[in-house]
């Protein structure tokens, strides 16, 4: 069983259509990156999936259930968590303190929740910084905390939007590479991307295109970068070596 359906999905904005039918399916354990230029649709896709909008037309489902009209927290509670493009931790709380409010949604302990974000930061190599403020961290450490809020809800599957914007290429491989372990964990990861395919190219199962708001290919990274309508509409003639 898939562990998300996406079926014929649209959302409208005034007279924008910033998705239109789109279909796909997500395994358990898979990693999937949703790729397009700006304004493709993606942001908006994540935020019909985490139920901070509701389609206009098609369905979701989680896991089997019809989550189309959930609410964002509902989302949460089920086991999907998500990141934001623009990264905003409680400044004045530390690493460790920001984690442990994730974990938070699953337990009421303090103590409970700080093993849990002692465990997230761990993974993600963080434990140098933990009781260090969040406030004037640099952009690749809040990157981690954005992905470790996330992962300390204990998610089935997780969403990551833009998650590698603004790093050096080489911070950007070496924190998707970690990302590349979260089926580890039994989490399956979506992640939305705008230029870094080299990232793609490395992690993903599988690639899912979109185009103003449509879904112009599928399939495995190798398949999908040679395909001319993804080179026309996204990548361009310069991207074909990253494929060989």
């Amino acid at each position: 069983m898939s562990l998300l359906e996406v079926k014929h999905v649209s959302k409208r904005f005034g007279g924008l259509k910033a998705i239109n039918d789109v279909s796909f399916l997500v395994k358990p354990g898979e990693v999937t990156f949703i790729v397009g230029p700006n304004g493709a649709g993606k942001t908006t896709l994540f935020n019909l999936i985490t139920s901070v909008f509701h389609a206009d037309s098609g369905s979701i489902h989680f896991e089997g259930r019809d989550i189309s009209h959930l609410t964002p927290n509902g989302a949460a509670e089920i086991g999907i968590g998500r990141t934001f493009q623009l990264v905003k931790p409680l400044r004045n709380l530390t690493v460790l303190e920001n984690v442990m409010l994730g974990a938070f949604l699953r337990t009421s302990s303090a103590s409970k929740a700080e093993k849990e974000a002692a465990k997230v930061l761990s993974f993600l190599q963080m434990e140098n910084v933990a009781n260090l403020p969040a406030r004037g961290m640099g952009l690749p450490t809040l990157k981690r905390l954005e992905i470790a809020r996330a992962l300390a809800t204990q998610p089935k599957l997780i969403l990551l939007d833009e998650v590698v914007a603004g790093l050096p290429t080489s911070e950007a491989i070496k924190l998707a590479m970690l990302l590349k372990r979260l089926p580890e964990w039994g989490i399956s990861t979506i992640g939305g991307i705008e230029h870094v395919m080299q990232v793609v190219m490395r992690v993903a199962d599988r690639v899912i295109v979109l185009d103003h708001g449509v879904l112009i290919a599928e399939g495995v990274p190798q398949d999908v970068v040679h395909r001319p309508e993804v080179i026309e509409a996204y990548l361009g003639s310069k991207y074909k070596e990253i494929a060989l």
